[in-house]
């Protein structure tokens, strides 16, 4: 497809912008991009302190509450922080959709790519962590998931920037959106809560974001998702995910033209 070709044609201009965009979030502070690092760490141990160590609150299977949590919370502040940076990507780099001829189809992606450093460090820590309590992640399922999470992202972003940038109230919109979502994906509590509601718990199933969420929280503990019911929830999560591209393409591509007006 265009996108993809663009996409490639321009892979090096896109890294080089997204590590520069990272970077510059920081440029006027003494400790520079750590803050990029350290307040998303803070938070999730904050989270980890609470629950694991005043609430007291076990995880499933008897696992310890860090290692059910911390693979969780990462992926979906990758999701989180992808979905909204990407989203407002295209006013952010307004300049450049104005003023020069620029492959515009690549600039959420720049965003994804900066989002991406933060991402990757978290899951770091959360291998790090599960693997000191002795819960060493699938590696080949950690690669899947972490592919399957920037596909989604891709496929995603592809209408949520270009629906922000015709509409900017979209963008609180979606802040609200992903709020909810938060709360509907069971990042912060367990689906076993609600396992005598088999309906409710197979919609929330089918959600991509808890999709991503269990499937990475399942490189680390017992469970499956990616294989579940002869794999019913990969087989949904990537019809989603194609047909949310397909349709995000569409719209971006019969929308751009507009962007330079509307900026």
């Amino acid at each position: 497809m265009e996108f993809i070709k663009t996409l490639w044609k321009n892979k090096k201009l896109a890294w080089q912008l997204g590590r520069n965009d990272f970077k510059n979030r920081f440029a006027n502070t003494s400790l520079g991009t750590i803050w990029g690092f350290l307040s998303p760490f803070i938070f999730m141990i904050t989270y980890v302190i609470v629950f694991q160590y005043i609430f007291v609150t076990p995880g499933p299977d008897n696992a310890p509450y860090v290692v059910w949590f911390m693979p969780g919370m990462a992926m979906w502040m990758c999701l989180n922080d992808g979905v909204i940076g990407a989203s407002n990507a295209i006013r952010g780099y307004s300049y450049l959709v104005k003023k020069v001829v620029f492959p515009v189809d690549i600039i959420p992606v720049i965003s994804l790519i900066a989002n991406a450093f933060v991402a990757v460090f978290l899951f770091i820590i959360a291998i790090v962590v599960c693997s000191i309590f002795g819960y060493v992640p699938n590696v080949l399922q950690l690669i899947y998931v972490i592919f399957a999470a920037y596909c989604f992202l891709i496929a995603i972003t592809r209408f949520t920037s270009a629906l922000s940038t015709l509409v900017p109230d979209f963008s609180n919109l979606l802040g609200i959106i992903m709020q909810l979502f938060f709360w509907f994906t069971p990042v912060v509590w367990n689906l076993n809560m609600i396992a005598t509601h088999q309906t409710i718990t197979k919609v929330i199933q089918c959600i991509p974001f808890t999709y991503l969420v269990t499937a990475f929280r399942n490189c680390f503990m017992e469970g499956n998702i990616v294989t579940q019911g002869h794999g019913i929830y990969t087989i949904i999560f990537w019809v989603i995910t194609i047909t949310m591209f397909v349709w995000g393409n569409y719209i971006f591509k019969k929308s751009k033209k507009d962007f330079a007006d509307v900026l």
